[in-house]
């Protein structure tokens, strides 16, 4: 069943939205050659607790980080570690998100570490812009599925590939509620959008093939053939004529904006 928030919800989830971005891009912004994931993952906690916020990955299903950090061809949910130091030419994904009275924030962004090849920029430029492309879907009336449409067709187009086993969501009370958004698709099918429903929509791009394989860890979800993989998220609420991105600021679209032109 999806829920529709109210006015007063979807307030709190504004504030859950601000300081999940918040910590996301406090984080990101520490990130240099010779940091480890596990410094990473101590920035985005203090920053959510801080802000009168919990973590709301830290301890979900037992996973042990505040953050996913998910290096090169790690899709997803990469366990943050004293061991994992980044160098120069790596790319990370950053997921995080906060609990604010009991309200979820959910987002996440790929980073470079110092300069990568035109080739990987190029990978990171089309997921971001397909998180967009799917994001213009989104009003009263229309399918689920054409979110899901847009954002595969935009990665084909562009001679990339969507994992299949993982989706974007719903977010509210719970981090992931109904319905699950898959990043492929026939548009025209399924939930019709309504206003006051709340989503996470994540691209999720493989530069190789689609398959994917998880780590001894349980965790940690990989490329099959180990190709660079990139991940953009925010959370959303549906509105009376579009949208409304939850998970950002002034100051942060202002950061992303910069980190989107590099």
């Amino acid at each position: 069943m999806i829920s529709i928030k109210s006015k007063y919800e979807i307030e709190l989830m504004r504030e859950a939205g601000r300081i999940s971005n918040l910590a996301l891009w406090t984080a990101g912004n520490a990130i240099k050659p010779g940091i480890t994931t596990l410094e990473l993952d101590q920035i985005a906690e203090e920053v959510i607790r801080a802000n009168g916020a919990i973590p709301n990955f830290k301890g979900y299903d037992g996973f042990p980080g505040t953050i996913c950090a998910s290096v090169n061809h790690v899709l997803v949910h990469g366990i943050p570690s004293s061991k994992t130091v980044l160098k120069f030419g790596d790319i990370i994904t950053i997921d995080t998100g906060a609990i604010y009275k009991g309200y979820n924030g959910d987002n996440a962004y790929t980073f470079v570490v110092g300069d990568v090849p035109e080739r990987t920029h190029r990978l990171l430029e089309v997921t971001h812009e397909a998180l967009y492309v799917g994001l213009a879907q989104v009003k009263p009336g229309a399918h689920l599925s054409d979110i899901s449409h847009a954002i595969g067709e935009y990665a084909y187009k562009h001679g990339y590939s969507v994992p299949y086993d993982y989706t974007g969501h719903g977010i509210g009370t719970d981090m992931h509620e109904d319905p699950s958004i898959p990043n492929y698709g026939e548009a025209g099918h399924g939930v019709i959008l309504k206003e006051g429903m709340c989503l996470a929509i994540e691209p999720m791009i493989h530069a190789g093939k689609p398959q994917t394989r998880v780590m001894s860890d349980g965790w940690t979800v990989i490329s099959k053939d180990k190709s660079l993989t990139a991940h953009y998220e925010h959370s959303i609420v549906v509105t009376a004529d579009g949208y409304e991105i939850l998970t950002q600021s002034k100051e942060n679209r202002e950061w992303e904006n910069k980190m989107s032109s590099r």
